[in-house]
């Protein structure tokens, strides 16, 4: 059985969630998954319309084949793109660089993210036709969900890992077949990270925050002592 862990603050919890793709193979407790969904469903929504819903995945013969469904359709996105993104070529020889090393990560994470200990869909009702706006109503949620599971020492990643098999997937899980119906927003694994949480790397402040205009600095925004620093995106302009 897992140890106890102690839950950060709110904003030391804020700092060092980062995007876990390495899980324990330690079943998640209902009592833990009712803590993060619970915090999850706390999220603000426009006019109060509670429009979100949540399908957990854990060993039911229905989430066995989602599952499957989901590593499969993981696994095809990775290899196209680790191709025409030219994941092997360049500094992808050098095995300790940014390169290869997001590889070898997105790799371990594809080959095993049907065996993460539990998937959530994150879902919406769409009371409009669905579009970049209506994400609003179900992304607080998702984000609640990932500082919840933070708190509580389990950790998460957003993916869309469900699009190449969508069809199928609401087939088997039965949900509603139209996705102007019922939208699924994102498959978030979840598990005890193999390693650590953050704290995260960032642009700095200064670079994000502007005041009174476009661009013009903003003189408070200064990272806190001992922040480290990143350069936006994969190397190389490539985007995972």
């Amino acid at each position: 059985m897992s140890e106890p862990v102690a839950e950060p603050s709110l904003l030391d919890g804020i700092a060092t969630t980062r995007s876990i793709r390495r899980y324990r193979p330690d079943p998640i407790p209902p009592e833990d998954l009712n803590r993060m969904l619970f915090a999850a469903t706390r999220a603000p929504q426009g006019s109060n319309r509670q429009g979100f819903r949540f399908l957990v995945l854990r060993d039911g013969p229905r989430a066995l084949e989602a599952r499957r469904l989901i590593g499969e359709g993981a696994r095809r996105v990775w290899a196209d793109k680790r191709v025409t993104d030219h994941y092997d070529r360049g500094s992808a020889d050098v095995l300790d660089s940014p390169k290869a090393r997001m590889a070898r990560t997105m790799q371990h994470f594809v080959d095993h993210v049907d065996e993460a200990p539990a998937i959530v869909l994150a879902c919406l009702h769409c009371h409009r036709e669905p579009s970049l706006a209506l994400g609003g109503a179900v992304w607080p949620a998702v984000q609640n969900l990932l500082l919840a599971a933070r708190a509580l020492g389990y950790g998460g990643v957003i993916t869309g890992w469900h699009g190449p098999c969508e069809t199928e997937l609401r087939a088997v899980l039965g949900m509603p077949a139209d996705p102007t119906e019922l939208a699924i927003a994102a498959t978030i694994p979840l598990g005890r990270p193999v390693g650590s949480h953050g704290p995260v790397r960032r642009r700095p402040l200064a670079e994000v925050v502007y005041e009174d205009g476009w661009g013009a600095p903003a003189p408070w925004a200064i990272d806190p002592p001992g922040t480290r620093f990143t350069s936006p995106g994969p190397p190389t302009g490539l985007r995972v």
